[in-house]
């Protein structure tokens, strides 16, 4: 192995493929802006298709199409003329790629897709092919040459076919006013879907998992509520279990340290000790907030409430680790 040569034929298709992909952004026009009409319109899915390198394209184009709002699906040429062309309606728009545009197992089911009526998109790279001609509408991914030495391995030309399947992708969810939150829900197994879909509600300590006391609680007890929940700190509430103050363990080290000890410190109630206004989140709050309040007042746990403010849960850095929100 030459490393020099390695190197030289990288930058070599890198320069090819951006050339490509700046050829590509001076042809598109009025056809691209047709094609994003008619899926827009469309009632059903984007069935993409496509054989071989063409093929893995049209696979990634899909996912990206539907995960950005675009319904829809790959169809296998070949699978097509042998019963899966029935996954077709005429409420859905094939897209076909294919760089020669002569590619038999497409161009043989492209009579069908006539007689039904479903409109046709091409991304194709000659405009006079058969594809072409039976096509509703034409995208160019002509490139002048492959980054391939040889000139012969889809490189260029399957860059061209990926990048206007993204500029589709984007016209698309752009038109359908696409929000963080569409996305979200498309991948709720993603980081973004955990941020944007888990809610404090969904996570929090709640019942009698709550380490609850009244003002008038004496600290002995208060200390017991504390160790048999297991979270840290308690919650001193009224009547209405709104919180009044919260004593933690960081608490109780200070006072410590500050010199109470011994039946002095029984003799303290839990009014006495807490710390009012703890920090609180409403339950209908994303996760990701709880977790953004934590940060910035460098704690490790919060309060939830409900829209009268009584406290209904609580969430620590633990309950979101491990729902992976932080």
């Amino acid at each position: 192995m030459n490393p020099q040569r390695a190197l030289e034929l990288a930058h070599r298709t890198l320069d090819i493929e951006a050339a490509a992909l700046a050829g590509l952004k001076a042809r598109l026009g009025a056809s691209f802006a047709r094609g994003v009409e008619r899926i827009l319109r469309c009632q059903g899915r984007v069935v993409v298709m496509g054989m071989g390198k063409s093929g893995h394209v049209g696979r990634k184009i899909a996912a990206t199409l539907a995960s950005t709002g675009t319904p829809a699906l790959f169809v296998h040429p070949a699978e097509a003329s042998h019963g899966d062309l029935g996954m077709v309606t005429p409420q859905d728009v094939v897209l076909a790629i294919s760089n020669s545009g002569e590619s038999e197992e497409l161009n043989v089911i492209l009579p069908v897709l006539k007689r039904l009526m479903v409109p046709l998109l091409a991304i194709t790279g000659r405009d006079d092919s058969t594809l072409a001609r039976h096509a509703d509408e034409v995208l160019s991914c002509a490139v002048e040459q492959e980054a391939c030495p040889l000139n012969l391995a889809p490189t260029a030309s399957t860059t061209a076919q990926m990048a206007l399947g993204d500029a589709l992708a984007v016209a698309l969810l752009d038109a359908r006013g696409f929000k963080p939150e569409d996305f979200a829900r498309s991948h709720p197994g993603g980081s973004l879907g955990r941020k944007l879909l888990i809610h404090v509600h969904d996570l929090m300590r709640q019942g009698e998992a709550l380490p609850l006391v009244q003002p008038s609680t004496g600290f002995s007890e208060l200390l017991r509520t504390m160790s048999a929940k297991g979270l840290g700190f308690a919650v001193v509430v009224d009547a209405q279990r709104r919180p009044l103050g919260i004593f933690t363990d960081g608490d109780l080290r200070r006072l410590i340290e500050s010199g109470h000890q011994g039946q002095a410190l029984l003799n303290l109630s839990a009014s006495e000790v807490m710390r009012p206004h703890p920090r609180l989140v409403p339950e209908d709050a994303l996760a990701v907030e709880a977790a953004d309040l934590m940060e910035a007042h460098r704690i490790t746990s919060v309060l939830v409430v409900d829209a009268g403010g009584a406290i209904v849960g609580a969430v620590n850095t633990n309950d979101l680790m491990q729902a992976k929100v932080i």
